[in-house]
């Protein structure tokens, strides 16, 4: 989960009419206000939220962009709009905005369920500025306190836990901590110190002397590690490529990226195959790989979460005796778009495949981009996924159809539902029973019939059109009645 501070705008509150626009287009929705006088409310209209907003705001001549507007966002449906509600509500009070009045709308036009907040920066009783002193840093500082009271995720003690791991180099360390979301850096003050930073908010500060190396030469288990690494890059994809991440250039404004330097601006490369993942999600077993830009990795680091202890990569199995390298390359946004797809076996991994290749023309898919996952998404999920769809076929073609939904058939004529928003494929059969199945069936058959007749039709006019002899029969009749009158 994230939190993005916007940064601050004027009296007219842009926000507000941001949210507006996303409602009347039917991707928004307005979740809560809160603090606001009776009379405005979810009905009230935009201009009226902004105006009071706005006489809030305008007492305090200082404050030239009063408005507070922030993003909460979750990994693709990890947390429901009522869950981010509750969530941007208690960011608020942290915020030191809980009496302030805003608005929580909830946004369902990305992957990404995600909330926006709006309020103004002046105090409503005071109508003094609240205080935005390192704001982006106190909101990374909220979201972790607020996500520790609500679900019980403690950053704390994941990383006392990963500091227990039997490590033999510094660059070991930091490479566990890494992948798991921690930052190990210098302190400034103490020459032999380390600090550990969590989205820029500092956790902890270790002593290089605390630091414990491990010097254990017999080792069993990296004999029982290159067995599965052997085995298991026969079963599933060992082929490598790169995945790119341009949400850094992506988020910058023009000027942002003038006047930063091209340290900041650099696409960051990782490298990812499906042997990976499934070493990792069946054995707790993660590979890193090393590289310096603009060239193939160098080298890997193996990561074995079972037992604590981290292993330079070329010790347990040569890189280039377990993976292949290729040329291909994926943007990052959709690698995990691809990632979140469950696909159950190799029938549904094509027909996938070949679906999100018209809908990413650009992209230049393989099917070792698509990692294979039986999972049918929880159930809460499954059970929305399996309403929509019903819904789809009912209206299909109707005023209510949905966009998100697509049916297709596989060669052997089995059919298929998928659901772009959701990230599911899955027989059309199973998920909506077999009732509603057959009556999909007749209907198709009745549209594609209906289809015909319309194609000939559209046939016959466009050949009485270029035949200069044609007549419209109506017309014909019409000159006989007029022939028998006289």
């Amino acid at each position: 989960m994230i939190v993005k501070i916007m940064n601050a705008a004027g009296s007219s509150f842009p926000g507000v009419n941001y949210n507006d626009k996303k409602i009347n287009s039917g991707n928004g929705e307005i979740m809560l206000m809160k603090n606001f006088p009776s009379f405005i409310n979810e009905a009230s209209d935009k201009q009226q939220v902004r105006d009071y907003l706005r006489a809030i705001s305008i007492g305090n001549k200082k404050v030239i962009k009063p408005q507070f507007h922030a993003m909460i966002s979750t990994k693709f449906q990890e947390h429901s709009k009522e869950e981010l509600t509750e969530i941007a509500e208690n960011f608020m009070k942290e915020m030191g905005y809980g009496k302030q009045p805003f608005t929580v709308v909830f946004h369902n036009d990305t992957d990404h369920n995600h909330v926006h907040i709006v309020s103004t920066r002046v105090d409503k009783t005071s109508g003094k500025k609240i205080n935005d002193s390192y704001e982006k840093l106190k909101s990374q500082k909220a979201l972790i306190k607020i996500l520790k009271k609500l679900y019980a995720t403690i950053p704390e003690e994941e990383l006392n836990k990963l500091l227990n791991y039997k490590i033999t180099t510094l660059n070991q360390l930091e490479t566990l901590l890494e992948r798991s979301g921690f930052k190990l850096v210098k302190n400034k003050q103490e020459e032999n110190a380390f600090d550990i930073l969590k989205n820029g908010v500092k956790l902890k500060s270790i002593n290089g002397n605390q630091i414990i190396f491990d010097s254990q030469k017999n080792d069993n288990r990296k004999n029982q590690i290159k067995a599965i690494l052997i085995k298991y890059k026969e079963i599933y994809s060992n082929k490598v490529f790169k995945v790119e991440d341009r949400s850094r250039q992506n988020s910058m404004l023009p000027e942002e990226k003038k006047n930063n330097n091209e340290n900041h601006s650099k696409i960051k490369i990782e490298f990812e195959s499906e042997l990976q993942k499934k070493l990792k999600d069946i054995f707790g077993i993660d590979i890193v790989f090393h590289q310096k830009e603009g060239f193939e990795p160098f080298g890997y680091t193996l990561i074995d979460h079972k037992t604590g202890k981290v292993y330079k990569g070329s010790e347990v199995l040569k890189m280039n005796e377990l993976f292949e390298f290729t040329s291909e390359k994926l943007d990052k946004k959709l690698f995990e778009i691809l990632k979140d797809y469950n696909v159950p076996n190799q029938e549904s991994k094509k027909i996938l495949l070949e679906f999100l290749k018209i809908k990413y023309p650009k992209a230049e898919l393989k099917d070792f981009m698509f990692f294979e996952n039986r999972g049918k998404k929880e159930l809460e999920t499954y059970r929305k996924i399996q309403n929509e769809v019903k819904d789809f076929i009912r209206t299909q073609k109707g005023k209510n159809s949905n966009d998100n939904i697509s049916i297709i058939k596989s060669e052997d004529g089995k059919l298929y539902a998928v659901h772009t928003q959701l990230h599911y494929i899955g027989e059309l059969r199973s998920l909506i029973g077999e009732n509603d199945y057959e009556r999909f069936l007749k209907n198709e058959h009745r549209t594609d019939k209906n289809e015909i007749t319309e194609a000939i039709d559209e046939m016959l006019f466009e050949l009485m059109k270029s035949t200069s002899t044609a007549k419209d029969p109506a017309e014909n009749e019409l000159k006989k009645k007029r022939k028998r009158r006289k």
